[in-house]
């Protein structure tokens, strides 16, 4: 990739880019802002946007598109079937996967709905390296099991480790001659794990699981959401891809599976979905869940206008200087919080900045909910809206025990091409004053608890006024600044 290196030897992200619409943005004074996260029932989720200054809560559908995104558009095919617009589409996820056969839906957990009725029966088990909090709902809800084989690499915070989001090969082997291929409805991989950094992972392991798929006749899935990131990263960082074009690495990954999904509101920058089967036994088995639950085959659940936006952008996810910007931004807000010693998940994956809760905060109990706290302290301190990806996000086991998360993260999006750098530094400056304060914060307890996908809507209090010593030591170090 091509490399800019800046005369004072600072490493900054350069935009390729330039700013054509803008947004206005409102910050609140940090007593409205906590007025705000009270009302919110401390969920993040449930903040009103216009209380938000920098919303880093996801990259989801919240991406900012390209001026030949916009413009096609407007030359959308309104045909309920037969569209010219999707056949643009299908061609193109063709072109780029390989694959012959292609269901639209309207967003990745539609993928995930359809995915799960058709492979997923009671008993059945689903391999992965991590899970994801609506893939994993979805198999549950099925009657199925996960079983998380990332390598132990993926789960140590610190690290220089460049693809922490691999398989255990060995782990999938013993599980399914421990429990037979029969049991095993699909192996997945997630290409950048969400839940534990946006960590990558590698071509080389991805071809391991497929010869252990094509060992036992296991059909291997793969959840592409996050893969802008993850080509970005196996350009970087593995020597086989250093001399191939982003094109040539997206269909190697492509040929190594069956089935391809992704939410098009990360892969793409547009809101919608889609599922690529090579095989067309498969395509028939899932064909009749898409006009069941999303419309017809030429569709999805989306708009037109949205389809032809997402042809554009999946055929803009082959230029380096497109999917560059998430890593470079993240790399750079990463290392700035390393510098100030910030406890954060390394080496910086895709996705976003992950904050690490279990040491940010460490005094505060587990079942407190660290990343859901910290969430909360952030937003009263700086207006930024990130998200708790740990504990909360976890769903209690049947007996109502809390299920105790792997990792404890405040995930702070950097949805691409959004923010400048000087916000992102804004953004740093407050993270570091809280970590300076951040034996002020306390933990949180629910007083609403939904059963299923608590952190989307659950509310919560703090177990005492931290919220309010937190405000008045703002007060104090920034006088009457916002």
């Amino acid at each position: 990739m091509p490399r800019i290196k800046f005369h004072s030897g600072e490493s900054i992200p350069l935009e390729m880019h330039k700013v054509r619409i803008v947004q206005k943005l409102n910050l609140l004074p940090v007593e409205d802002r906590l007025k705000a996260i009270d009302e919110a029932g401390n969920n993040t989720f449930l903040l009103q946007n216009c209380d938000v200054f920098m919303d880093m809560l996801t990259d989801s559908g919240v991406n900012a598109m390209s001026d030949q995104q916009l413009a096609a558009m407007m030359v959308a095919d309104d045909s309920y079937a037969g569209s010219a617009t999707y056949t643009r589409l299908e061609a193109k996820l063709r072109e780029l996967f390989g694959m012959h056969y292609i269901l639209p839906a309207h967003q990745g957990r539609a993928c995930e709905n359809i995915l799960a009725q058709t492979f997923v029966k009671p008993g059945a088990i689903v391999p992965m390296n991590y899970h994801f909090t609506t893939t994993k709902a979805h198999i549950v809800l099925n009657g199925g099991v996960v079983e998380e084989l990332v390598t132990k690499a993926g789960l140590e915070v610190t690290s220089d480790l460049p693809f922490k989001g691999d398989i255990d090969t060995g782990a999938l082997e013993a599980l399914v001659k421990k429990e037979g291929a029969d049991k095993i409805a699909f192996v997945r991989m997630e290409a950048g794990t969400n839940l534990i950094g946006g960590q990558p992972i590698s071509l080389a392991n991805l071809a391991d699981v497929r010869r252990v798929c094509d060992k036992y006749g296991l059909i291997l899935v793969l959840d592409a959401s996050l893969l802008a990131d993850n080509l970005y990263f196996l350009k970087e960082r593995e020597d086989a891809c250093k001399d191939l074009s982003i094109r040539e690495i997206t269909r190697r990954v492509a040929d190594l599976c069956d089935i391809i999904y992704f939410s098009a509101r990360k892969l793409g920058c547009v809101r919608g979905g889609g599922i690529c089967i090579r095989d067309e036994g498969l395509y028939k088995r899932m064909r009749g869940l898409v006009p069941l639950y999303e419309g017809f085959l030429t569709y999805g659940g989306m708009s037109v206008r949205e389809i032809e936006a997402l042809t554009v952008g999946l055929e803009e996810t082959m230029d380096e200087d497109m999917i560059n910007q998430g890593p470079q931004f993240i790399a750079y807000m990463v290392g700035e919080l390393v510098k100030r010693g910030v406890p954060v998940i390394t080496p910086a994956g895709g996705l976003g900045c992950h904050i690490d809760a279990m040491r940010f905060l460490d005094h505060v109990p587990q079942a407190e909910y660290r990343a859901g706290a910290l969430a909360s302290a952030c937003y009263i301190a700086s207006g930024v809206r990130g998200m708790e990806r740990g504990t909360l996000s976890e769903q209690r086991n049947p007996d109502g025990s809390e299920v105790f998360s792997n990792m404890e993260l405040l995930r702070l999006a950097l949805p691409r091409r959004v923010f400048t750098r000087s916000q992102i530094d804004y953004a740093i400056d407050r993270i570091d004053w809280l970590y300076q304060n951040r034996k002020l914060i306390g933990g949180l307890v629910f007083v609403e608890e939904p059963e299923i996908l608590r952190f989307f809507y659950g509310r919560l209090k703090p177990v005492s006024d931290w919220q309010q010593k937190l405000v008045a030591k703002f007060r104090a170090d920034f006088g009457e600044s916002l």
